[in-house]
C-alpha cells in the first residue's frame, strides 16, 4: 500500500512509519519540522526511520495548498494518515490563531485532495482533550461533545467535523482516533512522562499542577500504533474510536511510578491548576475492541520502565 503520513518525523508518527515499513508498506512522510521543539528530535526520528527502509520525504507545511497538491500529484497515496497538528493544550492558550490555521485549514486543505484524487482511506489523528469537562466518566464516542476548554481541543473537534462532511457529501472513507495521553520512547519533550522523568534524573524540581488527583488514561505508543494500522486496514465511510488503555490512574501515583523506574524521589512542588486541562480523562474503548479489534497489552509500569530506559540510553549517546 501506498501511505501518505503527515506529521511522520514526530512522536507518534515515527513510530508508525517503522511499524508500516516493517510490514511492508511504501511511505511518503510530510513534516515541516517546525521548532515546537528541537528540529534536531525529528531529524534524528526521520534517521532512525531510515533504518528500516527508505522511505519519500517532503518538508512541508500542510497550510500550502499548493506545495501539497504537488506531492499528493506526485506520490499518489492509496491511503492518508493525518497526524501533523500544532500539539499540546498548553500552548494552545497562547497561540490559538496557529492552532486554528495548522489544525483546522491543513486539514481541511489534506481533505480537498483526498476528494479530489481520490484516496482509498483517511485516518485523522483527534485527541481525547475534545471531551472537555464532561462529567460522564468513562468518555465514550457516543457523549455529546459540548463544552472543550482549550483551543487545541477546538481545533480537533473541528477536524472531526469536517471530517464527517467529506465523508457525508463525498463518500471519503474516513476513521477519526481519539488518542488519550500517549507516552512512550520519543516522546515530547515538552510531555508529562519525558519532562519528569528529565527533572529527577537531574533532581530539579518536579512541578505539580493541582493537588495530585487529576487522573489520565496513559497509553502507550506500541498499541497506539495497533489501532492506527488496524483502523487504516479497515476502512469505514465515517467512525470515531477512542484509542487509550482504559486504566486511568492518578498524577501522584504516575509520579510514584516514575520514580520506582529510576530509582530516585521527586522534588516535588504543588501549584494550583491550569487553565485548559481537564480533571480526568478515562476511555470507554468498548467500540474499538469489537470493530477494530484493538486490545491495549502494555501496562504504565512496564511501558514507563521502557520509556526510562530509553532515556538512559539517550544520555549515554
Amino acid at each position: 500500500m501506498q501511505v501518505l503520513v503527515t506529521g511522520g518525523a514526530g512522536f507518534i508518527g515515527s513510530h508508525l512509519c517503522e511499524a508500516l515499513l516493517k510490514r511492508g508498506d511504501n511511505i511518503t512522510i510530510i513534516d515541516d519540522l517546525n521548532d515546537f521543539y528541537d528540529p534536531k528530535i525529528k531529524q534524528n526520528n526521520l534517521a532512525d526511520i531510515r533504518k528500516v527502509r527508505e522511505y519519500k520525504f517532503y518538508q512541508c507545511d500542510i497550510r500550502n495548498a499548493k506545495e501539497m497538491r504537488e506531492i499528493f500529484l506526485k506520490e499518489a497515496p492509496d491511503a492518508v494518515i493525518h497526524l501533523a497538528a500544532r500539539a499540546g493544550v498548553r500552548p494552545s492558550l497562547a497561540a490559538p490563531l496557529l492552532y486554528e490555521e495548522v489544525n483546522v485549514i491543513g486539514t481541511l486543505h489534506l481533505l480537498e485532495l483526498c476528494r479530489e484524487m481520490p484516496v482509498k482511506n483517511f485516518v485523522f489523528a483527534s485527541s481525547s482533550s475534545v471531551y472537555g469537562i464532561n462529567s460522564k466518566l468513562p468518555f465514550s464516542e457516543n457523549d455529546p461533545i459540548e463544552r472543550p476548554i482549550s483551543p487545541y481541543a477546538t481545533t480537533k473537534r473541528s477536524g472531526e467535523l469536517l471530517a464527517f462532511n467529506y465523508s457525508h457529501l463525498y463518500s471519503v472513507p474516513i476513521t477519526c482516533l481519539r488518542f488519550f495521553t500517549v507516552y512512550g520512547p520519543r516522546q515530547r519533550p515538552e510531555m508529562g512522562i519525558h519532562k519528569f522523568t528529565r527533572k529527577v534524573f537531574n533532581s530539579e524540581t518536579v512541578e505539580v499542577y493541582g493537588d495530585g488527583t487529576s487522573k489520565r488514561d496513559y497509553t502507550y505508543i506500541d498499541d497506539i500504533i495497533e489501532g492506527i494500522i488496524a483502523a487504516l486496514d479497515q476502512p469505514k465511510p465515517f467512525a470515531i474510536y477512542n484509542l487509550g488503555d482504559s486504566s486511568p490512574i492518578l498524577l501522584s501515583e504516575l509520579l510514584d511510578v516514575i520514580e520506582q523506574s529510576i530509582g530516585k524521589k521527586a522534588i516535588r512542588k504543588y501549584l494550583p491548576d491550569q487553565p485548559g486541562d481537564v480533571p480526568a480523562t478515562i476511555a470507554d474503548i468498548s467500540l474499538a475492541k469489537s470493530e477494530l479489534g484493538f486490545e491495549p497489552k502494555v501496562p504504565l509500569k512496564t511501558g514507563v520502565k521502557r520509556f526510562v530506559d530509553w532515556y538512559q540510553e539517550q544520555l549515554g549517546k
